[in-house]
């Protein structure tokens, strides 16, 4: 009996040492098999996408200033004119220099998004240029035409002339993309031409990074480079979901972030340049603004959700659709709304004349309102630099203010239209106020969602106060916002 159990427990002894002996060698095969499987799908999308990425070379011509040796006699200098000025200050100045033209060259990637020629690429690659050409994996080349270019976006249009169709990249859906998914980056980086990169979806969404107005950006760490710009980002089933447009760069090579605008909003503006060349936008007329910690306490809501309505321009279509100054916006058309950017891009991509659904927070209750979406007007932005305002008596100095009445001829002089409010005479350097943004200049228009026309109010409102967090109502320029200032 022990004999027969001894055997048995070898037995299974020799089994399991066999199965270790072999599952690395399995595991080994199959994570090659897999790799190669991976390496054939990049090789077939590369095989599809490349005879329809083109290189992109501009010209332009600019004026510039001559050299002429006796006009600086530090130009050219092996150590920079800065380095003689430093030590030396202003060399003497003849006459002024002629002008001169130069044709300068810059280098880009587009790629083809139709059979009759029609291109997508950025405005920052051809929206200046004087003559485009376009060269093809093959090596044939052809001048292109200008379509349209939007510079908000980044998007342009060109177009080419050839007697046979030509190869194009079908667009896929942006929207379906997912973090961690495969895309592959082409383009002609430092003009090496027709190159392919692959990496994942890093996030989505980005916005706030200061490359256009209407950013949702796609993050990927496929490589892209300087002349990555205007190439296509593809998914694994050969479509265009992006299109390549800038870096994160200290050293401006590749640090592993890029930018791809996401198709979905390409292919909208590439369709209205396409047919009208230019880009018409929507929009409804309100102040936004996301909705952060503090402000979701200051108007006692249970969590961050929706987008904040801080300004509701007279006679505009959110107006005309019922809504209020602190609404909170919470879905567009049923989808939630999760910050600024998004709505705002969203907004202006829909055709004015449409009617939209909105759903709103008001005093702790939701409400729908229906809105017809207007067509934006080019407008000119207010100018920041507001004449100084005299300090007054009365001052908040947990938070860093000083106040004073607003007069007819304060009111004209900082540009307020209507007499409402009190003004910032003062902003304590490092306060809570400097901190937040406020400026002298600024107008107080509420505090604690009380409407205000006297410093004094605003003293007693923000002293009363039973929370340690004030809200204020600001208007700084053309535009109120919101500011929630914890103090206590």
């Amino acid at each position: 009996m022990i004999k027969n159990k001894f055997l048995g427990m070898l037995t299974l002894l020799l089994i399991s040492l066999l199965i270790g002996g072999i599952s690395p060698v399995l595991a080994q095969d199959s994570g090659l098999e897999s790799l190669r499987e991976t390496g054939k799908a990049f090789r077939s999308v590369a095989r599809d996408i490349s005879p329809a990425v083109v290189y992109i070379e501009v010209e332009q011509d600019i004026q510039v200033r001559s050299r002429d040796p006796r006009m600086n006699p530090f130009e050219g200098s092996p150590f920079g004119e800065e380095f003689f000025r430093r030590f030396f200050g202003e060399p003497p100045r003849g006459d002024a220099p002629d002008r001169q033209q130069r044709r300068t060259t810059g280098q880009g990637s587009g790629f083809l998004i139709s059979a009759d020629g029609y291109i997508m690429t950025n405005n920052h690659v051809v929206g200046d240029a004087d003559k485009i050409t376009v060269q093809f994996q093959d090596g044939r080349e052809f001048e292109a035409e200008l379509v349209g270019a939007d510079p908000p976006t980044d998007v342009a249009l060109i177009r080419i002339s050839a007697e046979e169709e030509l190869p194009y990249i079908k667009l896929g859906d942006s929207d379906r993309l997912e973090v961690g998914d495969w895309v592959l980056a082409f383009g002609n980086p430092f003009g090496l031409s027709h190159t392919m990169t692959a990496g994942i979806v890093s996030a989505k969404g980005r916005s706030g990074i200061g490359l256009t107005d209407y950013e949702n950006f796609i993050q990927t760490d496929a490589a892209i480079n300087p002349g990555n710009s205007g190439g296509p980002l593809v998914n694994l089933d050969g479509e265009a979901v992006g299109m390549n447009t800038a870096i994160f760069s200290r050293s401006g090579g590749y640090m592993g972030i890029g930018f791809a605008i996401p198709i979905n909003m390409a292919k909208n503006i590439y369709l209205q340049l396409a047919e009208h060349g230019k880009v018409t936008r929507g929009r409804i007329g309100v102040y936004i603004q996301d909705m952060t910690r503090e402000l979701a306490e200051s108007f006692e809501i249970d969590q961050r959700k929706g987008i904040l309505v801080s300004q509701v321009m007279a006679d505009s279509a959110a107006e005309k659709g019922g809504l209020e100054q602190g609404d909170v916006i919470l879905k567009l058309n049923g989808v939630t709304v999760d910050n600024v950017a998004a709505f705002r891009n969203q907004v202006a991509l829909t055709r004015p004349g449409t009617t939209i659904e909105l759903e709103v927070l008001r005093k702790g209750k939701v409400r729908k309102h229906k809105i017809i979406v207007d067509a934006m007007a080019i407008e000119t932005a207010a100018s920041n630099d507001a004449p100084a305002a005299e300090a007054g008596d009365d001052t908040l100095p947990e938070i860093g203010l000083r106040l004073q009445k607003l007069t007819p001829e304060l009111a004209e002089q900082f540009g307020y239209q209507q007499e409402r409010g009190v003004l910032v005479a003062a902003v304590e350097p490092g306060s809570v106020a400097a901190r937040a943004g406020i400026e002298a200049g600024a107008l107080i228009e509420e505090v604690n969602r009380v409407d205000v026309s006297d410093p004094k109010e605003v003293v007693a409102l923000v002293e009363k106060s039973n929370r340690d967090t004030v809200l204020l109502l600001i208007r700084q320029g053309s535009g109120s916002r919101y500011i929630a200032l914890r103090y206590r």
